[in-house]
């Protein structure tokens, strides 16, 4: 049998990371020391926290602990440091191109109103890429458990600041709550002055929130999206469509949406042709980055070695990597593949 390639040294691009749930879980401890938050156990104990999201209680759990790991975020340096951290575990782990998501007004009040706290988080990804060498670019999202408003406010600020590193707007949150069709203004916002859209959808509810996403927000990748592969015509459609679906196995698992790794519908994802980039979503929460993510593709769904390398090319060609970039990456796969 042929010893499996290291997946550390494939390629990648990761689409999917929050911008706290990206932070080392020892950091978060010294953090939390620094400003004197106290941490509930299962943020404390070294070990992901045991979650299950799909109900109201569970979610809001899940929320509850996010952000207090949010409160301890509150200088420019902090900010700096997650970002540089998260940049030196993408790179540990393969990627050679972050998109790194944010909702800015929620670290707006410690850093002095909302553009500051967006020009500080885009200093810092601009300085990490620059110390790591990794390509990295900020996707803006807004939060659907608040006012559409938020959301335009929201969308016309990243478009601002598309020259200096917002390629994307998103919306992310509790996907039971605000219909995807109160974004359109916003999404239609961000699509008019060059960004791409990329929304959560498909996780905690079905397929129908899926086809929300596309027919209302016009998404050009979907945040998760396995829960389209309930539907076979929407599953036809993403294919057609090229619309990439960015897939976090291990956050699916850790939140109930699927028992075990075995249920998460990869295969059925990848056989129906709909794109993929495979993501860590929340690793703080989650416990496993982006390496793993790849590692769950082979151990439980058997994943061959040139399957993996074009879940990978499929990663580069969804993110808004330059094209000397994107070729460089994909050149950079066929050359592990061929290890």
């Amino acid at each position: 049998m042929e010893h499996p390639r290291d997946l550390t040294l494939l390629p990648k691009a990761h689409l999917h990371l929050h911008f706290t749930g990206s932070m080392r879980p020892s950091t978060l401890l010294e953090l939390a020391d620094k400003y004197g938050v106290h941490l509930p156990e299962a943020l404390k104990s070294g070990t992901p926290p045991q979650l299950r999201a799909t109900d109201e209680r569970g979610w809001f759990r899940f929320q509850r602990l996010y952000d207090i790991a949010r409160s301890c975020l509150r200088s420019p340096e902090d900010i700096r440091r997650l970002v540089r951290e998260a940049a030196q575990e993408d790179v540990r782990d393969g990627s050679g191109w972050l998109e790194i998501q944010v909702d800015p007004t929620s670290y707006a009040p410690h850093l002095g109103g909302l553009i500051p706290a967006l020009e500080i988080i885009l200093d810092a990804v601009d300085s990490a890429a620059r110390e790591t060498g990794l390509g990295m670019r900020v996707l803006v999202a807004a939060n659907r458990m608040k006012h559409p408003l938020e959301a335009r406010t929201l969308a016309r600020l990243a478009v601002r600041y598309a020259d200096r590193g917002v390629v994307g707007f998103g919306l992310s949150n509790d996907e039971r709550r605000g219909m995807a069709r109160d974004f359109d203004r916003a999404f239609a916002i961000a699509r008019e002055g060059g960004l791409l859209a990329a929304p959560h959808g498909g996780e905690l509810t079905g397929p129908a929130s899926v086809r929300d996403c596309l027919d209302d927000l016009r998404a050009a990748r979907v945040g998760h999206g396995v829960r389209a592969a309930e539907d076979e015509r929407l599953l036809r459609k993403l294919a057609e469509r090229g619309v990439t679906c960015e897939v976090c196995p291990a956050s699916n698992v850790a939140l109930g949406v699927y028992e075990k790794h075995e249920d998460v519908p990869l295969r059925a994802l990848f056989d129906a042709g709909v794109p993929m980039a495979l993501g860590a979503d929340d690793p703080l929460l989650f416990g496993s980055r982006l390496a793993a993510q790849y590692e769950i593709a082979r151990r439980h769904h058997g994943f061959t070695d040139p399957e993996l390398a074009e879940l990978a090319r499929q990663s580069i060609r969804a993110s808004a990597a330059p094209e000397d970039v994107r070729g460089k990456l994909l050149s950079g796969v066929d050359d592990w593949l061929a290890s």
